[in-house]
């Protein structure tokens, strides 16, 4: 699948070969999906990274041939007064899979790891505390039975400013600008000792990490998914052949006379 230069190093990912390719593993992924549903298996996976890494993009290419029954996203704003008097981890458990499930956390409670602890939205004790408990929790939920697979997105420098420049010149784009994106790019370093503060602290056998260069956001969004399905044990289950059944005559009557005075939307295209 890799495409090199004659110098040795990898070229750009040719759209047809990434678009055939991404067909093929959202297939599995659909396979996945009947699989986890028939099972009764539960799974969170959590997209930490640099902010302009391109979750998004990589979350869109998971879930757009699948259900969002079964792959459930879950990305929260910023937490209410009630939310923030209640225990951290409390509004994130209550979206937790039930059976047949899996969670996709854009962001997730590694806020407290990073853009809390970088901007001061926590102070220095509840970051610590997050780092001693935060092993113990995800123990917690892994011996309860769901799988947890956690991702982290590096972008460059170099191309996280290239993405941010772009935002602001493209107005399909500025909606991504957060009020966080800017302060991002002058605390570079700070994010990322934080980062690694974050991954000393919770790389752990039972959970572990997995990190992604993003820079090429093609490469990085098929590696991705391939981990994810590596990571699930599934089969692919035999399905029963599907036969269209005749349209009934059974009460016949002018359906599309009784709709015709209606009021139908424009047809300006």
């Amino acid at each position: 699948m890799k495409e090199h230069n004659d110098d040795g190093e990898r070229g750009a990912l040719k759209k047809k070969h990434y678009e055939k390719e991404l067909k093929k593993l959202q297939e599995q992924l659909c396979h996945l999906q009947a699989w986890v549903k028939a099972k009764g298996y539960r799974a969170i996976i959590v997209f930490e990274g640099r902010d302009a890494a391109g979750k998004g993009g990589v979350i869109k290419a998971i879930t757009e041939r699948v259900s969002p029954r079964v792959f459930r996203l879950v990305a929260l704003p910023a937490p209410s007064d009630r939310e923030k008097s209640q225990m951290y981890i409390q509004r994130y458990m209550q979206h937790f899979p039930a059976a047949g499930e899996v969670v996709i956390f854009d962001r997730s409670w590694y806020n407290r790891a990073g853009v809390e602890y970088v901007m001061g939205f926590c102070t220095k004790e509840q970051h610590k505390r997050f780092l001693e408990l935060c092993p113990e929790i995800e123990k917690f939920i892994v011996d309860g039975g769901i799988k947890l697979i956690k991702v982290w997105l590096e972008v460059s420098d170099k191309e996280q400013k290239r993405r941010f420049e772009a935002r602001i010149e493209d107005p399909l784009r500025q909606w991504k600008l957060s009020p966080m994106d800017l302060p991002s790019r002058s605390k570079w370093f700070e994010y990322s000792r934080a980062r690694d503060m974050m991954l000393d602290a919770t790389d752990t056998d039972y959970s572990p990490w997995h990190i992604v260069f993003s820079d090429d956001k093609k490469r990085a969004r098929l590696n991705i998914i391939r981990h994810i399905l590596d990571a699930i044990p599934y089969k692919v289950l035999s399905r029963e052949k599907v036969k269209l059944p005749k349209r009934s005559m059974k009460g016949q009557y002018d359906d599309q006379a009784t709709i015709a005075k209606r009021k139908f939307v424009k047809e300006v295209y």
